[in-house]
């Protein structure tokens, strides 16, 4: 096998092992199994293909290789488009949906990944092709574990404490702290509630954080992240089971209250603290010169 031929061939196996590292179904239920993978590692593969050609490509002044770039980002850009519709359109039927703003965040990351498989198989390919098939493994793994660290992002455990607050009532209100959550006029409904319901308070570390945490999409995250991991006893039609965050208006912290399946408070705090700050609700006020006199 001559140079080109190894090169592309570890450009490639680099880039999907690439692909199949960063894949994972976790608590989002995002992709899902078998068919999501399927999915998503077919096109791990073609983005890894793309990335190990275009060395070679290049070499032999076949500039016309970078067209084929440019068409895969397009290509890319229109699958996140298709991931958002069909996250959408099952938010219809969810119990607890996931929102507007979590739904774009999932579909970004599934684009910006294939990026990151082009670029590893990029940089394994260019690596191989001046020093050799080691040199570029190695570089591959380099830039592998780099793609991992630029997938993590902030969560709600970085910029916000979580305290358990025990839900009560004043008359028909439910409260969590001094917030009011909700009207719940049955009797029994509140009976229940005070029994199984769980509450806590997100408090934000600093005006980044509450500005964060004002939003509704982030709040819904929040909601939705809980009830996957501890389930919820809301249903159809039943007002009072439904998962709720409120905002304290004078503090900027946020009152959360959760029927759930599982009535413990420490996986109730671990789930919080697990939900990630979402990319369009992510705001940073003390970085501006109003926002950091205000802060004053």
């Amino acid at each position: 096998m001559n140079n080109y031929g190894i090169t592309l061939v570890v450009g490639i196996t680099l880039g999907f092992l690439a692909r199949l590292f960063m894949l994972r179904s976790d608590y989002r239920q995002f992709p899902g199994y078998p068919h999501g993978y399927v999915t998503h590692l077919g096109l791990g593969l073609i983005a890894a293909a793309l990335g190990a050609v275009a060395v070679p490509a290049l070499v032999e002044k076949e500039y016309t290789a970078v067209t084929f770039l440019a068409l895969a980002a397009q290509q890319f850009r229109s699958i996140r488009d298709m991931e958002r519709q069909s996250l959408a359109e099952l938010e219809e039927l969810a119990l607890v949906p996931r929102g507007k703003d979590y739904i774009e965040g999932i579909a970004r990351v599934f684009e910006s990944r294939s990026y990151l498989v082009m670029g590893v198989s990029l940089a394994t390919s260019l690596v191989t092709f001046f020093t050799g098939w080691p040199y570029g493994i190695l570089a591959g793994i380099v830039v592998m574990f780099i793609s991992g660290y630029l997938m993590k992002g902030k969560t709600i455990g970085d910029i916000a404490e979580v305290i358990p607050s025990k839900p009560y009532f004043k008359g028909a209100l439910l409260m969590v702290d001094n917030v009011v959550i909700m009207n719940v006029g049955l009797a029994e409904s509140r009976e229940k509630i005070l029994k199984e319901g769980l509450g806590v308070v997100i408090k934000p570390k600093d005006d980044n954080a509450r500005a964060t945490l004002n939003s509704i999409g982030q709040r819904q995250a929040i909601l939705q992240v809980t009830a996957s991991l501890l389930g919820s006893k809301k249903e159809i039609g039943e007002l009072d089971w439904t998962p709720l965050a409120r905002k304290d208006i004078d503090t900027g912290k946020i009152a959360l209250f959760i029927l759930p399946v599982e009535p413990d408070i420490e996986p109730l705090i671990k789930a919080i603290k697990l939900t990630p700050v979402l990319e369009s609700s992510k705001v940073n006020p003390l970085q501006s010169l109003p926002g950091s006199q205000a802060a004053d």
